[in-house]
């Protein structure tokens, strides 16, 4: 029977689409990550001052309450989060790598996305 994978960080999906989170958590299980899930950045920032920092971020830019942008804003007022990287997921057709750099990203996911496109960026910053 072959190991199981061995775990490499937990990642934090903030989605406001369950059946988005959900499913991303299951992939992202599969291939040895821990995972925590928000609905929103409001939700996500509770998380970072409740939590241990995850090793990566996966943030939609569209959503109620706190959006990506907002979530943003006030995730780069914390000097002990600068280090967790930020891959930025949309379905916006106009979204450029260079615009997620901009906005301090470490990368792009344009939805809708494969597995193979997911796990590869998030092996190479985990």
């Amino acid at each position: 029977m072959p190991e199981p994978p061995t775990v490499t960080g937990t990642i934090l999906i903030v989605d406001d689409d369950q059946i988005t989170r959900e499913g991303l958590g299951a992939i992202l299980e599969r291939s040895g990550f821990g995972v925590a899930q928000a609905s929103h950045g409001s939700e996500a920032l509770s998380y970072l001052y409740c939590n241990p920092a995850p090793s990566l971020i996966l943030l939609d830019m569209m959503m109620p309450r706190m959006d990506g942008w907002n979530f943003l804003e006030h995730f780069r007022m914390n000097a002990a989060w600068e280090e967790i990287p930020i891959i930025i997921m949309t379905g916006m057709r106009i979204a450029s790598d260079e615009w997620a750099e901009s906005l301090g990203a470490a990368g792009l996911l344009k939805k809708p996305f494969d597995e193979s496109e997911l796990i590869k960026p998030v092996r190479e910053l985990c």
